[in-house]
């Protein structure tokens, strides 16, 4: 997975925290969760704010 696929990474954020609240998710630590996910191979520093939020908000949307 690349930071692009956000609906993959959501997906796979669903299944390795199913008991968190996305919403209430710091980028620090969805940043360093998206980088421990099995299949997740794009350089960490690629990511931005903006990135992020895009996860965040399909994470949200995958978990309702």
């Amino acid at each position: 997975m690349k930071w692009t696929d956000t609906r993959d990474i959501a997906i796979a954020l669903v299944d390795a925290h199913p008991d968190v609240d996305p919403k209430a998710v710091r980028f620090t630590d969805l940043h360093k969760w998206v980088c421990a996910l099995e299949g997740f191979n794009d350089d960490p520093n690629r990511s931005g704010e903006k990135i992020l939020e895009a996860i965040q908000m399909t994470w949200i949307d995958e978990a309702e």
